[in-house]
């Protein structure tokens, strides 16, 4: 009697899910498109009678340039060749004043490449700024380079990682920024932000599954739980918004009526989202690649195979967003070391306590993502139907069930 090969009840082959996926891609490329030429509003800050341009440096005049050890005073004066733009061919003598601030300013060399900015009146150059070193190459190469390899590695992934990317840095610069500075409640437009950011990366990268689902409903969870926790707990340690860096310079650049600690609180969960998203989205797969080999599998026995992978997977984040604030403040930790200041009074400083505050409650709304995603994903992976077929996994898992022989097979 000739065998015939049945699908293994409870998974089946899925279907649409290219299409859907396509669709999916085809959407985000277009929303990331809309917001690459999408106006912010501050585009009539700079003056209109203003071009950027790119220049080398031919020779430089120190004469007015005073030195106070580490500290450089006056202004340095460099003859400049134009490289681009209407101008490109044309020397120039651009002005480089100093601040006093090392981190602000710079000294040029003959032979840099600086970005100089040219003043206009009626089409003429009137005056020149160098601005800074000239930076935009290596940026664009290290970009070209980091596109390359992840498309390369990748594949079809890569692209839609890349495009989710791209998605979210033009929402962060056109959307999240100008609202800010339009006066918008910080925490609600980055709470939507988010949203619609999260949904991108995960979705993206995810598809249009159940798995995708699960990892986007516990990162918003785990979001919504850090971002009540950053205000539940901020009034405690009575910290002004100032303490971030370049707070004070917006202030006085006439928003001195913005509630910098609110954008500072926001940030704390924005800090964190990107760890929310990866442990959602690792307790998801995981959750999905068990339902997928085990379609028979209860909600309880799922929701506790999802705990123990969040308990794993939790220990490595935690560490990960301590050891990213810690490399952002290396510099004050060694000033402290040097200047010997006590324990107790390094960790009441504002900057200190701050970054505390970002850790530790970033760090908690990482420990509740975990279990928030194993329960969503026990409710929604444990009851997809053969419409739904499988995640991600199923792809894979279902060629390793879909056909058998009839006589290993009970009739249904």
């Amino acid at each position: 009697m000739e065998n015939k090969q049945v699908p293994a009840p409870g998974i089946t082959p899925p279907r649409g899910r290219g299409r859907r996926d396509l669709v999916l891609t085809l959407v985000f490329t277009a929303l990331t498109i809309l917001l690459w030429y999408a106006p912010t509003g501050f585009e009539d800050r700079l003056p209109p009678e203003a071009a950027q341009v790119q220049a080398r440096v031919l020779s430089t005049d120190n004469d007015h340039v005073r030195r106070y050890g580490l500290i450089l005073e006056g202004d340095q004066r460099l003859r400049a060749l134009v490289l681009d733009g209407a101008f490109a061919g044309q020397e120039f003598i651009a002005d480089n004043p100093f601040l006093g601030k090392i981190e602000l300013d710079k000294f040029f060399a003959p032979g840099d490449t600086a970005l100089v900015v040219l003043s206009l009146q009626n089409g003429q150059v009137v005056g020149a700024v160098a601005q800074d070193h000239y930076r935009l190459g290596a940026e664009a190469w290290l970009m070209g380079l980091f596109a390359l390899l992840l498309v390369a590695y990748g594949g079809t992934t890569g692209v839609k990682a890349l495009i989710s990317f791209a998605f979210a840095a033009l929402l962060i610069w056109k959307q999240m920024v100008p609202r800010y500075l339009a006066g918008q409640d910080p925490i609600l437009i980055t709470l939507a932000c988010l949203a619609l950011l999260m949904a991108a990366v995960i979705f993206l990268v995810g598809g249009l599954n159940r798995k995708a689902l699960t990892a986007y409903l516990g990162s918003l969870l785990g979001v919504g739980a850090t971002c009540a926790l950053a205000l539940w707990l901020a009034p405690g340690f009575t910290l002004h918004g100032a303490v971030k860096a370049y707070a004070e310079t917006l202030l006085y650049s006439g928003y001195a009526h913005m509630n910098v600690t609110r954008i500072f609180l926001a940030t704390i969960f924005l800090g964190s989202s990107g760890a929310v998203m990866d442990l959602a989205m690792d307790v998801a797969a995981s959750m999905d690649e068990l339902t997928a080999h085990r379609p028979d599998i209860g909600f309880w026995p799922a929701l506790s195979s999802g705990l123990r992978v969040g308990r794993v997977v939790v220990g490595t984040m935690t560490t990960t967003l301590l050891l990213a604030y810690c490399g952002g403040y290396m510099m004050l930790l060694m000033v402290f070391m040097a200047q010997g200041v006590p324990g107790a009074n390094i960790f009441n400083m504002s900057h200190v306590a701050a970054e505390v505050l970002n850790t530790l409650v970033g760090s908690l709304g990482l420990i509740s993502v975990a279990p928030f995603t194993a329960l969503v994903g026990a409710f929604l992976l444990t009851r997809r139907g053969d419409k739904d077929g499988q995640g991600d996994a199923g792809q894979g898992t279902a060629q390793n069930h879909i056909f058998k022989p009839n006589s290993n097979q009970n009739e249904e």
